[in-house]
């Protein structure tokens, strides 16, 4: 070939060079649903949400690599409290195609997805041990398309806060549990009469909140205990309002109920089982198959105590919880 025609030959493939470029398909990106029982879906959009939990779980995932519009899609739902809505949000997330579902709560919750796939991988926060519930057959390996972690210890953690908020406000006789019925039942048929708070007020249901006050005063308890769900959590501030309102020490599941003025919390960082759930989805995005994924139990507690809400009661923090808790708001 003579030197004029190579060089032709070169300016001919280097014009020819970028239509084949654009020729190529763009990579798809792989699909992630992001499903919530109660938080409102307005909380839940953007790059930085207004959610506590649903930022960890996007912080999460971008984290590890993930950034949305860019490698990954997240379609967010939210049913928003209404549990007849959870099976119309899982039908729509088959259409969109997505790869893996994320979901926070809610037994309600747990059982659309169940009806609406048996493949799509999905990882969720447990309410209660899913191997004595019989939806897996073991927590090393779930098999089966289930995954993740679980919330609480089937209400183990209701007598622990039981023993701490005694020590705090020994003066309490009559404590009401806010819960749902699922993980008081668990709760009341694991545990010792001696150790079960004589006052059950359910909230399964966000429109059950005044019904439960109502029976807390009705009852004359002095004191508060709650156990976690997505309702209570995400309408903590009725909680902590009623108990300001009637000067009841509250013993929480979560430590934003005692930033936001209870007196109390003993339990799982909330935001850290969000961002625990991206590190699954990063997982299976990755080639990790649900199945082999072992679904893990809390182990990491914090106590965390509101001093100026304890001198608001009367109460003076005693030095051994001084000394054990993680953190005193003053």
């Amino acid at each position: 070939m003579e030197r004029r025609e190579f060089i032709t030959f070169l300016g001919g493939a280097a014009a020819a060079w970028p239509l084949t470029v654009r020729a190529q398909p763009a990579p798809r990106r792989p699909v992630v649903g992001f499903v919530h029982a109660v938080i409102p879906w307005t909380e839940m959009v953007g790059a930085d949400p207004v959610s506590l939990l649903a930022r960890a779980f996007v912080h999460g995932l971008h984290d590890l690599g993930w950034v949305e519009g860019q490698t990954v899609a997240i379609e967010r739902r939210s049913a928003e409290g209404q549990p007849q809505r959870a099976p119309a949000i899982f039908a729509e997330l088959m259409t969109r195609g997505v790869d893996v579902i994320a979901m926070g709560g809610s037994q309600w919750l747990r059982e659309a997805a169940q009806q609406a796939t048996k493949t799509i991988p999905t990882v969720l926060l447990f309410d209660s041990d899913p191997v004595t519930e019989g939806v897996v057959p073991s927590l090393a390996r779930p098999g089966g398309n289930l995954t993740g972690v679980m919330v609480s210890m089937g209400g183990e953690l209701i007598g622990k806060r039981l023993q701490l908020l005694k020590q705090l406000a020994p003066a309490v006789a009559r404590v009401a549990c806010i819960a749902s019925s699922e993980v008081w039942e668990l709760y009341r048929r694991s545990t010792a009469t001696a150790d079960i708070p004589p006052v059950f007020a359910p909230v399964d249901r966000s429109e059950q909140f005044e019904e439960a006050f109502a029976t807390i005063l009705r009852e004359h308890a002095d004191a508060l205990v709650t156990e976690g769900s997505p309702i209570i959590y995400v309408q903590r501030g009725r909680i902590v309002t009623f108990a300001a309102e009637h000067r009841l020490p509250l013993a929480a599941n979560n430590r934003e109920s005692v930033e936001e003025g209870g007196l109390m919390s003993y339990g799982v960082k909330a935001a850290g089982l969000f961002s625990d759930l991206a590190i699954y989805v990063d997982q299976i995005l990755k080639g990790a198959k649900a199945s082999d994924l072992p679904i893990q139990r809390p182990t990491r507690f914090e106590l965390i105590v509101n001093g100026r809400t304890a001198k608001t009661l009367g109460l003076t923090i005693p030095p051994t919880l001084l000394a054990t808790a993680d953190e005193v708001i003053e």
